[in-house]
């Protein structure tokens, strides 16, 4: 790798750190990145996990103050979280990537759709639903673990679905639970598959700067605005998959 390319993989940490931090999906500037500068497919998307986990921690830092009393809620989806990217690492590793091309489009596009619709009266209510956000933990941290585009917004709308809060707070959580996807996904990737530490290293440089510019700012955005940022970016992430 080149100096020219190392930068380019620096800063498409750098950005891939804010995205993932206010949306999601940043993992859409890393890997084409890695694959333009020469890397094959399967190494660019282990190198991308694991490269994006200090990204992640980072993002939850700057989200330490919304993290605050949620750290039970947290812990129990973490746990589905971990057990479903687990999962996706070993899917990763055994099947070919054209199993969910063509699912994951449309996976995203009825996150979007989600994420759009007001809030019914019940869904105002002020009872967490465990077992379902458990669920969704659970299945979006399988594409986590498999690729993870996107994970971060079709885990948003989903844990607006079942608990009543703050879109920020859940934003906050949401950082979490991708960053444990990507950190047990790594694990297994370190004994299982090829990892290239130097693109790994520079997309984690680049991902923990980009995290923390985008949690000063991006905790002042209103919940509304910070929804429709969602399904603005959501739509855009889903056509760029269709067409590509």
């Amino acid at each position: 790798m080149n100096l020219g390319q190392a930068a380019a993989v620096t800063a498409a940490g750098f950005a891939a750190g804010g995205v993932n931090t206010i949306v999601g999906s940043g993992s859409l500037i890393t890997f084409p990145t890695l694959l333009a500068v020469g890397y094959p497919s399967v190494v660019a998307n282990v190198s991308n996990s694991v490269g994006l986990i200090p990204g992640g921690i980072s993002g939850a830092i700057g989200y330490r103050r919304e993290l605050q009393g949620q750290w039970r809620r947290t812990g129990i989806l973490a746990v589905g979280t971990g057990l479903g990217a687990l999962l996706g690492g070993v899917l990763l590793l055994v099947l070919p990537s054209s199993v969910f091309d063509a699912v994951v489009p449309a996976l995203i596009l009825l996150a979007v759709v989600l994420m759009a619709l007001k809030r019914t009266p019940a869904q105002h209510a002020d009872k967490d639903n465990i077992v379902g956000g458990s669920v969704a933990s659970f299945t979006t941290g399988i594409y986590g673990g498999y690729f993870g585009a996107a994970q971060g917004i079709i885990l948003m709308s989903l844990l607006r679905l079942t608990f009543p809060d703050d879109l920020q707070r859940l934003n906050a959580v949401k950082i979490v639970l991708t960053a444990v996807a990507n950190g047990v996904a790594t694990v297994l990737f370190i004994f299982a598959a090829d990892v290239a530490w130097e693109a790994a290293g520079l997309i984690a440089a680049g991902s923990i700067v980009g995290a923390q510019v985008a949690a000063r700012y991006g905790r002042a955005i209103p919940s509304e605005v910070l929804r429709w940022i969602v399904v603005v970016g959501g739509a855009i992430v889903a056509v760029i998959l269709i067409i590509t």
